[in-house]
């Protein structure tokens, strides 16, 4: 349908709809008919597919094929066995995925947008994917177009298409039919498309199309991309492919090794296969997927929603965190505390000699009130209009002898917004009232003012040493209204009528979690728009200036570096003062180019670049634009600085506990591999057959290991140094744990079979089989912290391990007592001797790693 041809009255008809909008029930039957507003994801595996997936492994048809020759030739009941076990295993590495890929899609749902409609002429918030043809959008700067639109009225609105056009210029709207023509979608002037973003203006808008039929979703299948793997995933499943071949050469060597010594060719294909199943890490990558995605979902318990799985990871990596001031750092809950009004009598007449600046503050806003009688808009406006409110002058009033006629928006770059209102009872003159920076108004003076400009500056910097935040009011008239609303023309010439001091307290916690992040090795830096002398004294009231040696860089000095020279300052700089969002990207930059791990926090339409850029972009949730949630790894539900620090004290436990289980299924496998390469070497038969590896593998791999991500934060985790992001994860010592702590186990296994067989005792391989199973539960006891023992962080401060351990003990004694089990395993049950003797060797390892712990501690 080309719907930039047809008149809007004509579109109206066609979706029956009108600028009030549908309703409710109208809405929910187009639902049904058109689906759900949203581009469908690549086709997702079934339940079927993830199964076979598990089973069709290289090694584990290897497996299966050995196993089932092995039946035809041997013991049926073997075979019978281990196909039963690979199932299980199969079934629980299904159960994991199926899990990952849920978690997944429980934070996708978290991190919903919405989109403010007009439904029988109600405003509402709605879930993007519900909108559907004839719902009318209401938008504004920062909003992303939830689906595509033709708009029926526009207020100077400009929209970034780049992302669907590939155009980097804005392009501005209206609500004219096009003539009859092809028309490429960068100059369909009256449309909006899917995914694309308002930059400045609003606008009224009936939505055409949604979902996979509008624009965006004629080209799903060009930009449909599996999730993309964490980095740490990626490492993962690198590394365990260059480990798959260490282990793959082992086992070829234990199988001629015990074909050597006349083991059964058929027996020992199968147990060196078993190992090699056993000990190739292949689910890591999959685990490691859940451990973060409930990581994530922890995180939004505490306000900070995770939009894509990597910052999880990195948040223990960062090192600078950027933060924009207003409603971060403080309540964003601003009050008047100072006004001053210029000399300058011009204009009073306008105002019948009343107060210029109190009606000024009084027009100049985009407020209104709520169904309760509350303020609702910007923080800043709000506290202008209620301060001209308790001084009598209410905006609806003054409005009907000074109604607003046009309008030029509030924009980062003019750092101004302008109303425009026609003045009853003249000749028609016209009103402009701009509202803006004082150092930006300041160069639009006419030039009587100009003498005076000192003046004003040592006034604004008064207030501003107070930490008042400044904004100035000028004014001029107008003979008429012009055809083209230039910036450049309307905001010239005008007269300074005086400014307003404002303050927004600093958040209470805002100064405990700065002082953290210090603890922590992160260096807080704060971004805002004021003027230098009041971010200084914000600052310094946080403590995020702290010595002479802390410098404040305003945009105008930043301007004026080069990027060499602000490279070798850039480590110095505590805060940015009237810094353009472009100059983020530039400080970003700046800090990488340091090797430092930057989080930058962003609200606006033009912080999205540096949100995308920055090592962690955090957008706000509360009174951050769209387009910048879109852009950010991670969203403030709560706008708080104090939230980040404690999403980064969950980062740092997140990946604390996944190195813990890498380092458990890595030492645990190492174990099996020691002890069964090390028998034979010994003159020791292989100690265990290929079902009690397996077995080994499905137990032990399984339930205690995830348990570790329920392990408490270590004590010490917010006042060590962050994690190097290129640092390898088996470095600070744990490749050596994972083969010292491997060998013992091994060799504790074999002794145990050594002095059993040594012994004459006919249980010698159920003796071992459990030793290596309960070494393996010990040491998950002891690693549950990295510096603390297990007495001092109590063995039942971690239930989940606590009962995945009971649970493990009782399945390992049923293999041992129950007859039926006797036979399927080839066990056989031991005396209360033999069950104690075993428990008391595989406590070795338990002890072992808790002696490990306190020699580090006592170097330390």
């Amino acid at each position: 349908m080309n719907w930039h041809l047809l008149p809007l009255s004509e579109i109206s008809q066609l979706l029956n709809t009108t600028p009030s909008g549908i309703d409710a029930i109208t809405a929910s039957e187009r639902l049904c008919e058109h689906g759900k507003n949203q581009i469908e994801d690549k086709k997702k595996k079934t339940i079927v597919q993830m199964l076979i997936c598990q089973l069709s492994d290289f090694m584990i048809l290897i497996l299966i094929a050995a196993a089932i020759v092995s039946g035809i030739i041997g013991d049926l009941t073997d075979t019978l066995i281990i196909l039963a076990i690979i199932f299980l295993n199969a079934l629980v590495g299904f159960i994991q995925e199926y899990q990952a890929e849920k978690a997944m899609e429980a934070l996708k749902k978290m991190a919903t947008n919405y989109a403010r409609i007009l439904r029988e002429g109600k405003t509402m918030d709605i879930p993007t994917y519900n909108l559907v043809p004839g719902d009318v959008v209401v938008l504004e700067a920062g909003n992303v177009i939830p689906a595509d639109i033709r708009f029926f009225e526009t207020y100077q609105i400009k929209v970034d298409e780049s992302a669907l056009t590939g155009e980097s210029n804005n392009v501005e709207k209206n609500i004219e039919e096009l003539s009859k023509g092809n028309y490429a979608l960068g100059d369909q002037t009256n449309m909006g498309f899917k995914g694309t973003y308002i930059t400045n203006g609003r606008a009224l808008a009936y939505v055409v199309a949604t979902g996979m039929q509008t624009e965006l979703g004629h080209i799903a299948k060009m930009i449909q991309t599996s999730e993309t793997d964490t980095p740490l995933q990626k490492r993962l499943a690198a590394f365990g492919k260059r480990l798959s071949v260490v282990i793959l050469i082992i086992c070829t060597i234990i199988f001629f090794i015990g074909w050597l010594r006349g083991e059964s060719v058929m027996s020992m294909l199968i147990t060196s296969i078993s190992l090699a199943v056993a000990a190739i890490p292949e689910a890591l990558p999959a685990l490691v997927t859940i451990a973060l995605a409930f990581g994530a979902k922890k995180l939004a318990k505490n306000n900070a929603l995770i939009r894509k799985l990597p910052a999880v990871e990195t948040l223990g990596s960062v090192t600078y965190i950027c933060s924009d001031k207003t409603g971060t750092l403080t309540l964003n809950k601003m009050t008047v505390q100072e006004i001053f009004e210029t000399s300058d009598t011009k204009y009073t007449a306008v105002f019948e000699e009343k107060n210029r600046l109190l009606h000024a503050m009084a027009l100049n806003n985009d407020v209104s009130k709520g169904e309760n009688g509350n303020w609702l808009g910007d923080s800043t406006e709000v506290a202008l209009v209620q301060y001209a409110n308790d001084k009598n002058l209410n905006r609806a009033e003054l409005e009907d002898t000074l109604p607003r006629i046009a309008e030029l928006p509030f924009d980062s770059k003019r750092k101004c917004m302008t109303t425009i209102h026609q003045i009853q009872n003249t000749t028609g003159e016209i009103m402009v009232i701009t509202k803006g920076a004082v150092d930006v108004l300041l160069h639009k003076l006419n030039a009587d003012q100009n003498l005076h400009i000192p003046e004003f500056e040592c006034k604004v910097n008064e207030m501003a040493e107070k930490g008042y935040r400044v904004l100035g009011y000028a004014m001029k008239t107008l003979s008429s209204l012009p055809e083209n609303l230039d910036s450049n023309e309307i905001e010239t010439g005008l007269t300074l009528i005086g400014f307003v001091g404002m303050i927004d307290p600093p958040r209470e916690e805002a100064r405990q979690a700065v002082l953290q992040c210090k603890e922590a090795g992160i260096i807080p830096v704060m971004i805002t728009g004021d003027h230098k002398l009041t971010a200084k004294a914000i600052a310094e009231k946080l403590g995020i200036i702290s010595s002479k040696e802390d410098l404040v860089l305003t945009g105008i000095e930043l301007s004026v570096l080069t990027q060499n020279e602000f490279i070798n300052i850039v480590e110095k700089v505590r805060v940015y003062a009237r810094v353009n969002p472009e100059q983020k990207l530039r400080i970003i930059t700046a800090l990488q180019s340091k090797n430092h791990f930057v989080a930058m926090t962003g609200d606006g339409v033009n912080d999205a670049p540096a949100l995308k850029n920055a090592d962690i972009g955090i957008a706000m949730g509360i009174n951050g634009t769209e387009v910048s949630k879109e852009a950010s790894h991670m969203i403030l539900l709560d706008d708080n600085f104090a939230t980040i620090i404690v999403a980064v004290q969950h980062g740092r436990k997140i990946f604390d506990n996944i190195l813990k289980f890498i380092k458990y299924i890595m030492t645990g496998n190492s174990g099996e591999i020691w002890a069964i390469f090390l028998a034979p070497l010994f003159g020791l038969p292989i100690p265990l057959m290929a079902i009690h590896i397996l077995w080994i593998n499905l137990v032990t791999d399984g339930l205690p290991g995830l348990t570790l991500a329920s392990e408490q934060a270590e004590a010490n985790i917010m006042k060590r140094q962050p994690r190097n992001s290129t640092e390898s994860i088996f470095s600070k010592g744990m490749t050596l744990h994972i083969l010292w702590v491997g060998f013992l186990m091994g060799i504790v296994t074999i002794g145990m079979q050594a002095y059993a067989i040594h012994v004459a005792n006919s249980h010698w391989q159920t003796m071992t089989f459990t030793v290596l199973c309960f070494s393996q539960l010990g040491h998950v006891m002891a690693i549950r912290s990295e510096r603390d023992s297990t007495f001092k962080i109590g063995f039942l401060s971690n239930k989940p391990m606590v009962g995945a351990l009971l649970i493990t003990v009782t399945l390992q004694l049923m293999i041992i007592y129950v007859p039926f089990c006797n036979e399927i395993f080839k066990t056989q049950p031991l005396t209360m001797y033999e069950l104690l003797l075993t428990l008391a060797v595989s406590s070795t390892v338990f002890w072992a790693v808790e002696i490990e712990k306190w020699i580090k501690n006592i170097k330390k």
